[in-house]
């Protein structure tokens, strides 16, 4: 009797595991997609831009306070390579860190390369740049502060004011009421930040890019040298206090910004 009680109480437990084994209802049991993933195996875009991304450049790539990355404009003369540079590196003299394990960040490279094709992929248009003679993302001349200012007055003064502080008028189409020659603001960014705002401008209603700023004068882009010489003429109202590191910047003098300072 003492057998076949083991026997039977064996069995009803092989029984009882079975029967668990195959029940996927149970209360506290996974249900399919609650898996989660370890942090650094998360390979999809919206995750990843929301969680690294979306607090300085907005939601959407839109709205935020940095640079706006939902910029057609901004994505076809970066390209590729110079933004996964800032993605991995950061930006020097900003506030953009460098989110590669290898600069102190918590992504490795794939997550990056998801970051940098998902960009691409959702917010590029480069249907409309082909053919376009893009300017260089970075500056490869001097820049002239006096020829910039003159630049600066044709291209830029209808809606920055002509001596950058902004237009106050509300009415005004396409009119800012922010500085742009603030020291504040101009100790935040530093000469090829400038450079990329000055070519893709701040996409929006109203908010032309490179290609549209003197369309009231002969309707033609900007040149790459005229993009220097406002580079230029902006960046020498940084405040000469306080701002010792912006003049170690590559380029300080010139209104360019070399691969370091991207």
């Amino acid at each position: 009797m003492k057998v076949a009680s083991r026997t039977f109480t064996t069995l009803t437990v092989y029984a009882a595991l079975a029967a668990c084994a195959g029940c996927t209802h149970a209360p506290g049991y996974p249900k399919p997609g609650d898996e989660v993933l370890r942090p650094d195996k998360e390979l999809d875009f919206q995750v990843l831009y929301k969680q690294n991304c979306s607090g300085c450049h907005g939601d959407d790539g839109r709205n935020g306070g940095a640079l706006p990355l939902n910029n057609p404009a901004y994505l076809a003369v970066a390209g590729a390579d110079n933004i996964r540079a800032a993605t991995t590196r950061g930006v020097g003299a900003t506030l953009m860190p460098g989110f590669a394990r290898s600069a102190g960040g918590m992504l490795t490279e794939q997550q990056i390369d998801a970051l940098v094709r998902g960009m691409l992929h959702t917010w590029a248009r480069p249907s409309e740049f082909a053919g376009v003679n893009l300017p260089p993302y970075s500056g490869s001349a001097p820049g002239n502060a006096a020829d910039g200012q003159k630049a600066y007055a044709v291209a830029c003064a209808r809606c920055h004011g002509a001596d950058g502080t902004g237009v106050k008028n509300p009415a005004q189409r396409g009119a800012s009421p922010h500085s742009i020659v603030d020291p504040s603001y101009l100790a935040l960014v530093n000469n090829q930040c400038l450079r990329s705002i000055v070519i893709a401008g701040h996409p929006g209603e109203d908010a032309p890019d490179w290609r549209s700023y003197i369309a009231s004068s002969g309707a033609r882009p900007l040149t790459a040298q005229e993009i220097n010489d406002i580079v230029t003429w902006i960046a020498e109202h940084r405040a000469s206090a306080g701002d010792q590191a912006s003049n170690n910047l590559p380029g300080r003098a010139t209104g360019l910004a070399g691969k370091e300072a991207k």
